[in-house]
């Protein structure tokens, strides 16, 4: 059965769910190697790989969720919570568009105090003043907030979207299997509901990314699981430009395990290419994996590089402190015979800001 799913994979044709479950436990490393750099050269034949330059904003860290693999929320009235300003703010975004980025990562917790309204005018702050794409909220902010307001998804999200919400990142997925996210997040949306606001958002015109934190409690299966539900969305809306699978750091949390390995990852990211085929782009995690294993994860499937990360603070919480600069990133791709391109979270590529970048 190996070589028939193997043979399906290398000619592109879709995995079932059984062949793609036997594949992810038996394949040989390198076969899944092989397989899914094919995929990739299929989908992007080009030796190109791309990055964005944004930062990470945490507009606050206060949060009612709890979830016990987090490292960075503080319960409300805790020592140490914040909200930032629009001064505040500002001095982050106009740092971000020196340094040569084009959007940010604006997001936060679910807390209990900051109605729909706070959002709207947090959002015209930013597009009143600055020409700057903002990939902001998640699916569980959005879901509480349509809790907290008593609306339905699509007047939340259409009111977020006249205020200057461009996209919407996919943070929150975790593993899209309740009775994980039951145990790891349980004040969290349900898996159901993560993707009724991307399937909602997709139909208003937005565009989202998808994520997977992975290496916990949960099984092979419950990965695979969450793949496939991406997979029945994406064929439905054709919304998500791009899945992004990282590993959970346990340190500082209250959920004690052990890291996933190197080769863990690197296999995980390969069957999520073979599995994706409907995804166009799949991305690195090198804040969590570090510069080198996510070079070698470009031979894995991998066509991004992510984000600059001009600021990042959850995965940090955790103690992970990978930092690399834009040359360093540039450096890293052309070391693996790739060009490095800049993009935007279209993917579509753009000048590269010449002030920050070697040519």
């Amino acid at each position: 059965m190996l070589d028939s799913v193997a043979e399906k994979a290398w000619n592109g044709e879709r995995l079932t769910k059984e062949e793609a479950l036997t594949f992810w436990e038996n394949a040989d490393f390198y076969t899944l190697a092989a397989l899914a750099n094919n995929c990739r050269l299929r989908l992007h034949p080009e030796p190109v790989v791309t990055y964005v330059s944004d930062r990470n904003i945490n507009y606050t860290n206060i949060c009612l969720s709890g979830c016990r693999f987090c490292a960075f929320y503080r319960p409300p009235e805790a020592e140490g919570g914040y909200v930032l300003s629009h001064q505040e703010l500002a001095a982050k975004i106009e740092e971000t568009l020196a340094l040569g980025g084009t959007q940010i990562l604006l997001q936060g917790g679910l807390h209990p105090g900051l109605r729909l309204s706070y959002y709207e005018e947090m959002l015209r702050f930013i597009k009143d003043r600055f020409p700057i794409h903002i990939h902001g909220l998640s699916p569980p902010e959005i879901i509480h907030l349509a809790r907290t307001e008593g609306l339905g998804l699509e007047a939340v999200l259409r009111r977020l979207q006249q205020s200057g919400l461009d996209s919407i990142p996919g943070g929150g997925a975790e593993i899209l299997a309740d009775e994980i996210r039951s145990e790891i997040s349980p004040n969290k949306c349900s898996s159901a509901e993560w993707l009724e606001v991307m399937e909602c958002a997709h139909s208003l015109g937005m565009k989202t990314t998808a994520t997977m934190m992975f290496g916990h409690i949960e099984t092979i299966g419950h990965r695979l699981e969450h793949l496939l539900k991406l997979r029945e969305l994406q064929d439905r809306t054709g919304g998500f430009t791009a899945f992004i699978p990282w590993t959970f750091q346990p340190d500082n949390t209250a959920l004690k395990t052990k890291p996933a390995t190197a080769m863990d990852y690197l296999k995980t990211l390969a069957m999520s290419r073979l599995v994706l085929d409907n995804i166009q782009n799949l991305q690195v995690s090198w804040v969590t994996m570090g510069s080198g294993v996510a070079q070698v994860a470009l031979q894995f499937g991998a066509n991004d590089f992510g984000s600059t990360m001009i600021e990042e603070n959850v995965v940090a919480a955790a103690g992970v402190n990978h930092r690399l600069s834009v040359e360093e990133i540039r450096k890293i791709i052309r070391d693996a015979g790739y060009e490095p391109r800049q993009r935007n979270m279209s993917y579509e590529l753009i000048r590269e800001h010449r002030a920050r970048i070697n040519k």
